[in-house]
């Protein structure tokens, strides 16, 4: 792959959900098309400099929000932000709360989730290359930090740590699932972060979660069950917060030292390298090229 120039390149991934469609503040703002061997992400690539710091964003829906959570090309998407230098992602998710203590309006660290989603492509890794990448901690703990000190910085309301029920959608659970939910002890409920946090691991790359809450599902007994109105009136208030905590963030994002998520596959590969078909292996490259020496020749 061809030598990044800083003008195209990233170190901060941020993935902007439900109602964060743009990044203000970025410098030398550049639009970038990027192809991947799995189609194209969800929208072009905004890079841009904040404050020293060379940023990625990435419209998760779509300009105009055009894909719902399971038209999203999630291995697009992560592939894209890796191909031009991206280590750390944070995501940024709209989500309803299952816990009374976490009201709409504040933001949630998430360090866990639950994966119900059945119609998702999960992995890069198939075809005839199998890999089994450690998920048991799927937050980077580093990042995570990053963003609690910056939330905290800027007046949020932070909650650090959390379950984040993945639900196929796109329609909103029932009261049944959302009593089920709240008896499993999760906190938030959202469609989108999954597959996003095991690609993200299988490329290598700190991921982290912003979750604002936008309402309390449907579990609620004095609260209107969650609309998609109701959601946008608590949006609002919620990106213009967000954005000041992204912003706060980045520096410390940045500077964070290498961290086990950056080195994923390093015993991840179970398939042997002779057996991978090297159109695959090429395909893979930029993901695999770093545990598995480059390929050479023909077969």
């Amino acid at each position: 792959m061809a030598k990044l120039t800083r003008a195209s390149r990233a170190d901060i991934g941020i993935i902007g959900g439900s109602g964060l469609y743009d990044m203000e503040g970025l410098h030398q703002v550049k639009r970038v098309d990027v192809r991947t061997p799995f189609g194209s992400p969800s929208s072009a690539i905004v890079l841009g400099e904040l404050d020293g710091v060379r940023v990625a964003f990435l419209s998760r829906h779509g300009v105009g929000h055009r894909y719902n959570p399971s038209e999203i090309n999630y291995r697009a998407n992560i592939y894209a932000l890796k191909s031009i230098g991206v280590r750390r992602v944070i995501s940024v998710s709209a989500v309803g709360s299952m816990k009374e203590s976490m009201k709409p309006g504040d933001v949630v660290l998430p360090d866990q989730f639950i994966d119900l989603t059945k119609r998702r492509l999960s992995t890069f890794f198939d075809g005839g290359l199998v890999a089994h990448v450690a998920f048991g901690e799927p937050v980077c703990a580093s990042l995570s930090a990053s963003l609690l000190g910056a939330g905290r910085s800027v007046g949020a309301t932070v909650h650090q740590g959390g379950i984040y029920v993945c639900i196929e959608g796109p329609q909103f659970s029932t009261k049944a699932e959302s009593q089920l939910y709240r008896q499993w002890g999760v906190s938030v409920i959202g469609m989108t972060n999954l597959p996003e946090a095991k690609l993200a691991r299988e490329a290598e790359l700190c991921y982290a979660t912003v979750a604002l809450v936008t309402d309390y599902d449907c579990w609620h007994e004095t609260e209107e069950c969650v609309t998609v109105e109701a959601i946008l009136a608590t949006l609002c208030q919620n990106v213009a917060l967000a954005k000041r905590l992204l912003a706060a963030a980045l520096k410390s994002a940045a500077s964070a030292t290498s961290c086990e998520c950056q080195r994923a596959l390093q015993h991840a590969i179970v398939t042997a390298p002779d057996k991978i078909p090297l159109a695959l292996r090429r395909r893979l490259a930029l993901l695999i090229e770093r545990v598995l020496s480059p390929v050479k020749g023909k077969r």
